[in-house]
């Protein structure tokens, strides 16, 4: 049974850092896309970062230079380093599993398995 559970969110202040984490299991995770997307109050779900298998790495453009994803196989773990963090980042956090496809998109219709959620809010 493929189980991701994200950990790491909490409340910062503006130009603050966060760090998530996702602790995936049930699957052959090397072998997988991952991805994490975040999702505001009233807005639709977005993708934030992604990496593939092969460590090619995709971001939004609205997170590039501040945002680092990392994926750790002998871990099975993915991080999201989250440096000078703005009120607009506020949202409910979510990591997903392709196990499907390849590459490193950034289309939520892309991957098999989500996580719970881990909420982040950044105050001005």
């Amino acid at each position: 049974q493929v189980q991701l559970v994200e950990s790491g969110g909490g409340s910062v202040q503006a130009g603050g850092s966060l760090r998530l984490s996702c602790a995936a299991s049930g699957y052959t995770y090397s072998r997988a896309s991952m991805g994490w997307f975040r999702q505001a109050p009233g807005k639709e779900r977005e993708g934030v970062a992604a990496i593939d298998s092969d460590g090619r790495i995709n971001y939004a453009d609205s997170v590039k230079g501040r945002f680092t994803i990392s994926k750790d196989n002998a871990k099975n773990t993915l991080s999201l380093q989250m440096n000078s963090l703005k009120p607009e980042d506020t949202a409910m956090y979510y990591c997903a599993a392709d196990l499907v496809g390849g590459g490193s998109p950034l289309n939520e219709y892309e991957y098999n398995y989500w996580g719970q959620g881990t909420q982040v809010t950044v105050s001005s």
